[in-house]
C-alpha cells in the first residue's frame, strides 16, 4: 500500500479523524494549562500575593475563552483540518515567550505573554464541529465525549510539566512542548480530512455569531456549560495553589494530585456523552450539577487525610467531567446542523470564562488568617444549585435535529 493510498483512507476514516482530532486537543490542552502546573514555582520567584498568583494562572484561560467566537465561526468556513493547523503553529510562540518572560522574571512581562497563549485553549471550538460533521446525531454525544476527553492534556500538563522543569530545566521544558505542538501540526495537515457531507459556510462573520446568539439553545447550554467545563477550568488551573495552602503540598505532589483529578474528569467526559446517547442528555446534566453543589459544600470542609480528600476530589472531577459530556451532547441535539461552529463557539468560550472567573474570586476572597477559600467554594456550591434548578425546569430535550426557526 503506498504512502498516497494510506494518507487517504486516514482523511476518510472517521475513527482515525476523531483520534487526530482528540489528540491535537491532548496537545494544546497541555500547552494551555502549561503555566499552572509551574504557578507555585512563579509565586516563589516573583514574590507573588494570592491575588497575583490567581490572575497569572487565569490569563490564558480567559483569551482562550474569548477567542473560541470566532475560531467556531471560522472552523465553519475553513474546516477543521486548517483550523486545527494554524492553532496549533500559533501556539508555539506564545509558549516560547512565556518561557522567556518566565527566564526574565517580570511579573507583567510573564502576564502578557500568558494572555497569547490562550490561542491555545480555542482549539475546543475546532474540534467539536468537526466531530459533529463526522458522526450522526445518534453518536454524536460519543464523539463529543471523546473528543471533550483531550481535555486530558491538563492532567498531562499538572504530571510532566513540573517533573520536565526539574529532569530537563525549564527553557528545555518548553521547548520539548513546542516541538510536540510542531510534530502535531504536521500530521494533521498531512493526515486529517473534513467530513465528506461537511460544506463550507461562507456566511459573514457578524451576521453568523448574531444569527447563533439569537438561539436560545446557545444561552442555556452557555450557563449549564459555564458552570461544569469552568468548573473543571478553575479547579485544575487553581488546585496547585490550593493544595500548597490547605494541605501543606510541594509542586511536584500538588502538580500529581491535580493530575489525578484531571484525568478523572477526562474518563467521565465521553461517559457522559455515551450515556446521553442512550438516556438522554437532560438526566446526565442534572445527576452531575446535583453532585458538584454537594461536593463543592464537602471540599470546603476540608477534609482531612489522604484519602478522604483525594475521594472527594476525584468524585468532584467525575461529576464535572459528566456534565460536561452531558451538556455538549444536548448542544448537538438542539442545535440546527448549519449553527454548530457559531453555537459551539460561543457555548465552548462562556465555559472557558467560567474558569476564568473563580480562581481571581479564590485568590480575593482568600482568609489567611484561617487558611480558607470558605466563600469561593459555598459560591460554586450555590452557583451549581441554581443551574440544577434551571436544568430541571428550563430546558428541554429534542429527539429530532431542529431547524434554525425550531430552535428557542
Amino acid at each position: 500500500m503506498t504512502p498516497v493510498t494510506v494518507r487517504e483512507r486516514a482523511r476518510t476514516s472517521k475513527g482515525f479523524n476523531l483520534v487526530l482530532a482528540t489528540l491535537s486537543s491532548v496537545v494544546c490542552f497541555w500547552a494551555w494549562t502549561s503555566i499552572a502546573p509551574l504557578g507555585v514555582r512563579y509565586s516563589v520567584q516573583l514574590d507573588l500575593s494570592s491575588a497575583q498568583a490567581s490572575v497569572l494562572v487565569a490569563m490564558p484561560v480567559f483569551v482562550g475563552s474569548i477567542g473560541r467566537i470566532p475560531v467556531g465561526v471560522l472552523t465553519d468556513r475553513y474546516g477543521g483540518r486548517i483550523m486545527f493547523t494554524l492553532v496549533l503553529l500559533a501556539t508555539v510562540p506564545a509558549l516560547l515567550l512565556v518561557a522567556l518572560a518566565g527566564t526574565v522574571g517580570v511579573y507583567w512581562m510573564l502576564v502578557s505573554c500568558a494572555l497569547l497563549l490562550g490561542v491555545a485553549g480555542t482549539v475546543f471550538a475546532v474540534g467539536i464541529p468537526f466531530v459533529s460533521n463526522w458522526y450522526e446525531l445518534s453518536r454524536r454525544g460519543f464523539a463529543t465525549g471523546v473528543f471533550g476527553a483531550g481535555m486530558g492534556g491538563t492532567a498531562l500538563s499538572a504530571f510532566f510539566t513540573p517533573r520536565f522543569v526539574d529532569w530537563f530545566g525549564y527553557i528545555p521544558t518548553h521547548l520539548i512542548l513546542a516541538l510536540l505542538l510542531i510534530g502535531t501540526a504536521a500530521l494533521v495537515w498531512t493526515c486529517m480530512g473534513n467530513a465528506p457531507g461537511w460544506v463550507s459556510n461562507a456566511q459573514p462573520f457578524i451576521p453568523k455569531l448574531f444569527a447563533a446568539a439569537k438561539l436560545g439553545v446557545t444561552w442555556q447550554m452557555c450557563f449549564l456549560y459555564g458552570v461544569v467545563f469552568g468548573g473543571f477550568v478553575a479547579f485544575s488551573t487553581y488546585l496547585p495553589t490550593y493544595l500548597r495552602d490547605i494541605y501543606d503540598f510541594d509542586l511536584t505532589a500538588a502538580g500529581t494530585r491535580t493530575a489525578g483529578f484531571a484525568v478523572a474528569a477526562v474518563l467521565l467526559r465521553p461517559v457522559g456523552g455515551i450515556l446521553a446517547d442512550r438516556i438522554g442528555p437532560k438526566p446526565v446534566v442534572i445527576v452531575a450539577l446535583a453532585a458538584v453543589a454537594v461536593l463543592a459544600w464537602v471540599v470546603n470542609l476540608r477534609p482531612d487525610g489522604e484519602i478522604p480528600a483525594g475521594l472527594t476530589f476525584v468524585a468532584m472531577a467525575s461529576a464535572l467531567g459528566l456534565g460536561a459530556g452531558g451538556v455538549f451532547a444536548w448542544l448537538g441535539r438542539n442545535s440546527p446542523p448549519d449553527t454548530v461552529g457559531s453555537i459551539s463557539g460561543i457555548v465552548s468560550a462562556a465555559g472557558g470564562l467560567g474558569g476564568y472567573f473563580p480562581p481571581l474570586v479564590m485568590g480575593a476572597t482568600y482568609n489567611a488568617a484561617d487558611n480558607s477559600y470558605a466563600i469561593g467554594l459555598l459560591l460554586l456550591a450555590g452557583t451549581a444549585a441554581v443551574a440544577l434548578v434551571f436544568a430541571i425546569v428550563a430546558v428541554h430535550e429534542r429527539r429530532t435535529q431542529p431547524t434554525a426557526n425550531q430552535v428557542d
